[in-house]
């Protein structure tokens, strides 16, 4: 398994009870590894969503990305 989809897998595990809509982060999480070919487009991707999603989905995607930044 690759390191992104790692860190991904492990950044949803720990986010899970934090977050209010957790299968739409998912479903968007899964969307954007897919268009991203490495972390740091990952990273700037979702960067780009947090930007334009409206509560509380953006506070859910900030909690996923810190975590996946803790990993």
């Amino acid at each position: 398994m690759c390191e992104m989809k790692k860190r991904i897998e492990n950044a949803l595990f720990e986010a899970r009870p934090y977050i209010e809509y957790f299968n739409d982060v998912k479903r968007k999480v899964e969307e954007l590894e897919k268009q991203a070919i490495n972390i740091e487009e990952f990273r700037l991707l979702l960067g780009r969503e947090i930007e334009n999603a409206k509560e509380p989905f953006k506070t859910d995607l900030k909690i996923f990305l810190q975590k996946f930044e803790g990993i």
